[in-house]
């Protein structure tokens, strides 16, 4: 059996985290996301329902009955990565694992009562060490920021839609839930991705697994610069016609695109708040209680007007405008949907009515790199 405690010290010397909690890593998107999840209409009603109806322990048994689980008789090497984690964010109780037979690369942190972790062989074979640590922190994380609950929810709507869509209007309710909950469940990857930093505590490592969640186990043919050089091309490139295409292929992802969540971590990997961390300054558990809701919600407004201000993305360049009273809207609008260059006067031009002249045309849990079919087999996280 799998040893509950993690009585165990990291392979190497990396820095723990005594009783941190998990608002030390979460994107402030990821909390505001929940909070107005937990607000959307009906939402409390189905959480509850399905607190009670939802087959957990047939989950449970499945996994079980039809994949390895990691010990220290099993994937020895995932158990030690996986006590390791647990021993660094100083999580009590650590979750049952298991590597279930999947080509593609995936990884996932479920369950109401308890969390389990499941990953798949591709994702195994995939990633060398110091790359495997950071996503069993990245599920850690998931697991320390009691995200499992939600994630597993997700994945009964998601094929609950599918049931009822034959229903005249049957699913819109369900699908309004699911497309809450892919918005924030987009949001918890970032979270967690920075716990995966905070475990394996090698910023390249962790970039390098999601380079190969892109484009596989080709190291010599990538590099992480031209990598992340993709993310800036993606966020600045085009006009307000690709800035609405960007928003509709995302819609239907459970997880952000590889290259954003790439450059989302090593954005925050150089801020004081992750060097803070790393000094050993960082919310307690035991602190929870007291936290604010009123100063959560700040720090989320405060991160997307922040997100607006500094965006390169031209929607948001706009948003950015009008808020701060820009004047000639429609002019501007027409500039950007058009990528004109100065058909609106000087105002628009001035404050961002044309795309910039360094402007280029654009292009999960987790850890997959394309969610599967509704309804197929859960997505990772």
């Amino acid at each position: 059996m799998t040893d509950n405690s993690h009585e165990s010290v990291p392979s190497r010397q990396r820095r723990r985290f005594p009783g941190i909690s998990s608002r030390a890593y979460e994107h402030p998107a990821d909390r505001s996301a929940l909070v107005a999840l937990r607000k959307l209409s009906g939402f409390d009603t189905v959480f509850k329902a399905l607190s009670g109806l939802l087959p957990e322990r047939s989950l449970r048994l499945l996994f079980l009955s039809d994949s390895v689980r990691v010990s220290d008789a099993q994937f020895t090497h995932l158990n030690d990565m996986l006590r390791d984690a647990c021993y660094i964010l100083d999580l009590e109780k650590v979750p049952p694992m298991y590597v279930n037979q999947d080509p593609q690369p995936n990884a996932m942190c479920i369950g109401l009562d308890e969390p389990i972790i499941v990953v798949t062989t591709g994702l195994v074979e995939l990633l060398d060490e110091e790359e495997m640590r950071a996503v069993v922190g990245h599920e850690v994380g998931h697991a320390l920021s009691g995200h499992a609950v939600y994630r597993t929810i997700l994945l009964f709507l998601t094929g609950l839609a599918l049931k009822v869509a034959w229903i005249p209007l049957g699913n819109v309710a369900i699908m309004a839930i699911v497309t809450a909950l892919r918005e924030w469940f987009r949001k918890s990857e970032l979270s967690a991705d920075r716990a995966g930093l905070l475990v394996g505590q090698d910023q390249q490592a962790s970039m390098r697994g999601l380079m190969k969640i892109a484009g596989g186990n080709h190291l010599h043919e990538m590099n992480v610069d031209a990598f992340l050089a993709q993310a800036d091309e993606y966020e600045k490139g085009g006009d307000l016609r690709d800035s609405v295409l960007k928003i509709l292929n995302v819609l239907p992802r459970s997880h952000p695109f590889t290259t954003v969540r790439a450059a989302e971590l090593k954005k925050w990997s150089e801020t004081r708040e992750y060097q803070r961390i790393m000094d050993g300054h960082y919310p307690k558990r035991e602190e929870d209680k007291d936290t604010s809701m009123t100063d959560s919600f700040r720090e989320s407004a405060s991160h997307y007007a922040d997100t607006v201000r500094t965006s390169k993305d031209p929607l948001m360049k706009l948003v950015g405008d009008i808020a701060g009273g820009a004047g000639d809207l429609g002019g501007k609008l027409r500039d950007k949907f058009t990528g004109a260059s100065g058909g609106s006067g000087g105002g628009a031009a001035g404050k961002g009515g044309a795309p910039s002249s360094d402007s280029t045309d654009g292009s999960d849990g987790t850890w997959r790199r394309q969610d599967p079919e509704e309804g197929s087999a859960p997505a990772g996280g």
